[in-house]
Formats: C-alpha cells, sequence, structure tokens
C-alpha cells in the first residue's frame, strides 16, 4: 500500500506537468492564430513540429536527472567540466586584454605617437638643429595637440662600481604635459616621494626594475658614460698607431713645398697659381680624407684647405688668386707639419678623451612602475642632459607629436605629410611599438589554444556521459520506436540534452568569471600572504593585473563551449538513433 501511495505521489506531478504544458502548447498555437493568421493545414504542420520538438526537451530535461534526487552526479560533473574551461578562459582573456589596453596608455602616455624625423643618404636619420621652429610649425596642423623634442639613445649606468647598458628618453623640462605622463605611472607606494619634477638640474626618473637591481632609493647619485664617446675614444687611440702625416706622406708634403716656394708667382695683388698647381689642392683632401688622423694634423690641413678654397678663380684663364701674406700662411702650415713632434701630438691626442669620457652624475628623484613585458626607458632625463650624452649638443633626434586621438592616426597623416618635405619621415607608435604587440596577440593566440582543451576535454567526457545516458536507457529508446518514434526524434533528445549541459556549463562559467575578476585583488593578495605570487609585479608592472572584458571574446567562448558540447552529444545520439529496437526489448 506504502508502495503505490508513493507510485501515486510521484505520477500526479507528471500528469499535472505534461497536462500543463499541452494547456501551454494549445495557448501557444492560439496566439499565432491570432496574432499571425495561417491556412489550417499550415498551422496543423507548424504545432505539430513545435510540439515533437518541445516533447523531446521534455524527455532530454528528464534524462539529466534520472533518479529523480534534487541533481544529479553525472549532470554536475559535466556542468562542472564545462563551466571550469569557460571560466579560465573567460578571465585569462579578459587579463590579457586589460594588461593590452593599461600597457598601451602607458606607452601613449610617454612615447611620441608621431615622430617625425630627418633623413641623410636616403635612409639613415640625421640630426635636427633647426627644432624649436619645427615643434611650432607641426603644432599647427589640425588634430595634433603637442609637439616637444625628441632624444633617446643609450649608456652606460655606473653605480658602486657596477656597470650595465641602459636606455634614456629625454624630457623637455618646459613642457608640463610630459611631466604629467611620467607622474602617472610613478611607483608612490613603494617609493612615496617619487616625482616627476626634473627641473633645470642633474636629476632623472628611472625605472623599478632598475632600482631594484642596483638597490636606489629617492636622492642617490648615479654615474652615466656616454656610448657615443666610444668612437671618438677608439678612433683617438687608433691615431696615436699610426705615423705622423709627414712620415705617412713625404712625397706629397714635399711637392706641395715644392710648388708654394717656386711656381707662386707674385704681383701687386698678391698670388697667382696656374692651373697645375689645382694638384696641391687634391693632394691636401687626400691627406685630409686619410684614415687615423690625429686631431691636431687634421685641423692643420683643414686650415690649408680653406685658405686654397678662398681663392679667386678665373675660368677662362685657368688660375687662382691669392691675397697677399697667402705664401706665408701655406708655408707655416707646411712647416707645423714637417716639425710636427709625434709625442706631444699623441699627448694631446689623448689628452682630448679627459672630456670626452667624464660621466654625467644625476641624483634619482623617481622611480616609476616598469615591467618586464614591454620595453620602456630605463631612465628620464632632462632634455640637456640627453643631448649631451648623445653628443647633439643643441640639435635633437625628432619631433614628437601627441594627438587627439591615437587609435585613429589616419585623421592626423595627410595634413602632417602635406607640410613636410620629402627629406622627413613619419613614424607611427604603432609602427614603433609594432613587435610587442604583436607578442601579446601572439600569447593570446597561443592561450586562447591552450585553454580549449580544457572545454574540449570537458566534451569528451560529456561525451563518455551521454554514451553512458544511452546505453541506461536503451530498453526506453527500444520503447519509443516501437511506438513510432523515428530517428530524428531519439537524436534530439540526446542532442537537447547535450545542449542544456553546454548552455548551462557555458552561461555559469561567463557569470562566475565575473565573480573572480571582481574579487582578483582579494585573490591575489591571499595568494602573496602563502609566499606564491604567479604574477609579480616587476614582471606585469601592475601590483592588481588588470582585466576587461570584452564582449566578442565572451561571444566566442560560450559559442566555443555550447558548440562542443553539441558536438560532443551528436556523436552517442547517432548511434542510439540507429539502435535496432527489437534487440532494445528483447530482455524487457
Amino acid at each position: 500500500m506504502g508502495i503505490r501511495k508513493q507510485q501515486s505521489a510521484i505520477f500526479i506531478p507528471k500528469v499535472l506537468i505534461h497536462h500543463g504544458f499541452s494547456v501551454f502548447i494549445f495557448g501557444v498555437s492560439q496566439s499565432m492564430a491570432i496574432f499571425c493568421p495561417l491556412p489550417l493545414p499550415m498551422m496543423a504542420f507548424l504545432c505539430k513540429i513545435f510540439m515533437n520538438k518541445s516533447f523531446s526537451l521534455m524527455l532530454a530535461w528528464r534524462y539529466l536527472n534520472p533518479r529523480r534526487a534534487w541533481i544529479s552526479t553525472i549532470t554536475m560533473i559535466s556542468v562542472i567540466g564545462v563551466l571550469l574551461g569557460v571560466l579560465v578562459l573567460v578571465v585569462v582573456m579578459a587579463v590579457y586584454a586589460g594588461m593590452e589596453q593599461e600597457q598601451k596608455k602607458r606607452l601613449l602616455g610617454f612615447s611620441p605617437h608621431l615622430l617625425v624625423q630627418k633623413i641623410s643618404d636616403g635612409a639613415s636619420p640625421t640630426r635636427i638643429d633647426d627644432w624649436a621652429q619645427a615643434t611650432e610649425d607641426l603644432k599647427k596642423i589640425p588634430g595634433v595637440i603637442q609637439t616637444y623634442p625628441h632624444v633617446e639613445d643609450n649608456a652606460i649606468v655606473d653605480s658602486q662600481s657596477f656597470q650595465r647598458p641602459i636606455g634614456y628618453q629625454a624630457v623637455d623640462t618646459s613642457d608640463a604635459q610630459q611631466f604629467a605622463a611620467i607622474d602617472a605611472i610613478l611607483d608612490r607606494k613603494n617609493y612615496p616621494s617619487s616625482t616627476a619634477d626634473l627641473g633645470l638640474d642633474a636629476r632623472a626618473v628611472v625605472s623599478s626594475i632598475l632600482a631594484e637591481q642596483f638597490g636606489w632609493s629617492i636622492g642617490d647619485k648615479i654615474n652615466l658614460y656616454s656610448t657615443r664617446n666610444f668612437d671618438q675614444v677608439f678612433r683617438a687611440y687608433k691615431s696615436t698607431e699610426e705615423p705622423v702625416v709627414r712620415d705617412r706622406f713625404p712625397e706629397e708634403i714635399k711637392a706641395i713645398r715644392a710648388y708654394i716656394e717656386q711656381t707662386w708667382r707674385e704681383d701687386e695683388n698678391g698670388f697667382t697659381m696656374d692651373s697645375a698647381g689645382m694638384g696641391i689642392l687634391n693632394q691636401l683632401e687626400d691627406i685630409y680624407h686619410a684614415n687615423r688622423l690625429r686631431t691636431a694634423e687634421a685641423e692643420t690641413i683643414q686650415e690649408a684647405l680653406d685658405i686654397l678654397q678662398e681663392a679667386d678663380f678665373d675660368e677662362k684663364a685657368r688660375t687662382a688668386h691669392f691675397p697677399q701674406g697667402t705664401k706665408a700662411d701655406m708655408s707655416a702650415i707646411i712647416k707645423t707639419l714637417e716639425e710636427a713632434d709625434q709625442k706631444q701630438l699623441d699627448s694631446d691626442e689623448l689628452m682630448q678623451l679627459k672630456d670626452i669620457v667624464l660621466p654625467r652624475e644625476v641624483e634619482v628623484v623617481g622611480i616609476y612602475q616598469a615591467s618586464l613585458m614591454v620595453k620602456m626607458p630605463d631612465v628620464f632625463l632632462p632634455l640637456s642632459i640627453a643631448q649631451g650624452l648623445s653628443c647633439l649638443e643643441d640639435s635633437v633626434q625628432g619631433i614628437a607629436l601627441k594627438v587627439e586621438d591615437p587609435y585613429r592616426l589616419t585623421k592626423v597623416m595627410p595634413g602632417l605629410l602635406n607640410q613636410l618635405s620629402p627629406q622627413w619621415y613619419v613614424t607611427t607608435w604603432e609602427e614603433q611599438y609594432e613587435g610587442f604587440f604583436n607578442l601579446i596577440n601572439q600569447q593570446r593566440v597561443m592561450m586562447y589554444f591552450v585553454l580549449s582543451f580544457i572545454i574540449l576535454i570537458s566534451s569528451f567526457s560529456m561525451m563518455a556521459v551521454m554514451f553512458t545516458v544511452t546505453i541506461q536507457k536503451k530498453r526506453e529508446i527500444g520503447v519509443m520506436k516501437a511506438l513510432g518514434a523515428t530517428p530524428g526524434q531519439i537524436m534530439r533528445v540526446f542532442v537537447y540534452q547535450g545542449t542544456i549541459l553546454g548552455a548551462a556549463g557555458s552561461l555559469l562559467g561567463v557569470l562566475l568569471a565575473f565573480g573572480v575578476l571582481a574579487i582578483r585583488g582579494k585573490l591575489m593578495n591571499g595568494l602573496r600572504v602563502f609566499g606564491f605570487d604567479p604574477f609579480p609585479q616587476n614582471m606585469s608592472g601592475f601590483d592588481i593585473l588588470p582585466a576587461i572584458v570584452v564582449p566578442k571574446d565572451l561571444v566566442i567562448i560560450f559559442s566555443m563551449g555550447l558548440f562542443l558540447c553539441i558536438f560532443a552529444s551528436f556523436i552517442p545520439a547517432w548511434f542510439a538513433a540507429r539502435s535496432d529496437a527489437a534487440k532494445s526489448l528483447r530482455n524487457i
């Protein structure tokens, strides 16, 4: 009697559910008839299709919890597998998107959006002398909001007997906007007294990575050596290994003296040199362009060339006329080359290195949070110090431009190119950091590929579960086929079941991902308490990882989880639909 009551208690809700669902279908059909009048056969056909699919859906929903417990363990395991895969993929992609956006924001803060440089020899950049006027002219271009001189180079830092190469970037101390951009990235959490005010003194803002390596703090003094000195030092030492000019070019020096003393004709207005004497100019130019000349000898020969090139040439008579005193000046120059003291010349040459190799001492006034994931300047220096280290004197390497919208440079480029002459060329920030952003995109694609295997493995697990369900429901499948169910109807039951599991797992994964991202700061701090930091600050450049949920990524990940689950359920459903009803019912 108790068993019958229990069966009745179970049977009554089933009847009510089926009856309510039939009423719902009837209401839907009536609504369609009112709001969308169709011919009666067509309406009957649509209702039949809808009801067939609806009953398949109800049966699929019933199979999710076959024992009528609060929740099926098999169903829960299947959903959790998809959930975890979607959760991890959404969180990782959001972090990658957030890091990319924040790194772009940092780069665009202190880096030029457009860099204008002057080229020489058709390829290599050259220094810009009239940069002050160029910055004013370029600032008038529509869309440009800021222009300033740009200097970026390498140096050697020396601190506490340790040396290493570093990269530096100049800051125009008269530009408040540049200070604001550097101030935005200062690490005031670990270095509260950091400031971006470089002023006019020998100050510097250094990266946190460099500060940690050398143990620097605010107020420390560091020495910077210019790498541009190496060429001059190498040339100076190599020049002292060569003989002096009189020993390297004895015949040429002798011929030049003989011609000046014997063939220069003197008149009342000065001296006249015939066409044969033009060989002097050619010989002196050959000596001047010889490799590894000492600086003093090169200056002496340059003085003689200046005298010869200032002559008054007569093209018809093929002569050159010099003023009074020229012969004596040329003779004195030749005598200087002939009587030069090699030891004294070498001493003077090496003494010049004293001014070249002297370091520039600067004070650390700020430390900014750097990242190993993107190339950033190790040191920010005032413009005057950067020019000295780069051996630019009062010149600069380029003109930096900031625009209103750095992501739409096409609005500014036409006006900029129209104003510039062919000797100028423009580099965008996208071209400058192309390698970095390509690396970010490659890492994102790789993470998509690797983490998608979690969802793929979950779908294979679901496929195994679905095969188990089809075996358990083998007799019921046989009964349905015996009652006239088509293979398509049977397939829909299990495909709908996989669709429900995939949709539920994907949706819950997305919702939980939002929750994890919301408390990511607390999670990271909790891990650090136990000494585990999977994303150290010096690596990422952030104390708390930034995250931005991109709707496109959500759609892709959700669709991926749903599609793989549908595909995983399709294969067991196909085998179930092909089963033989007679064999399935034989053991009933």
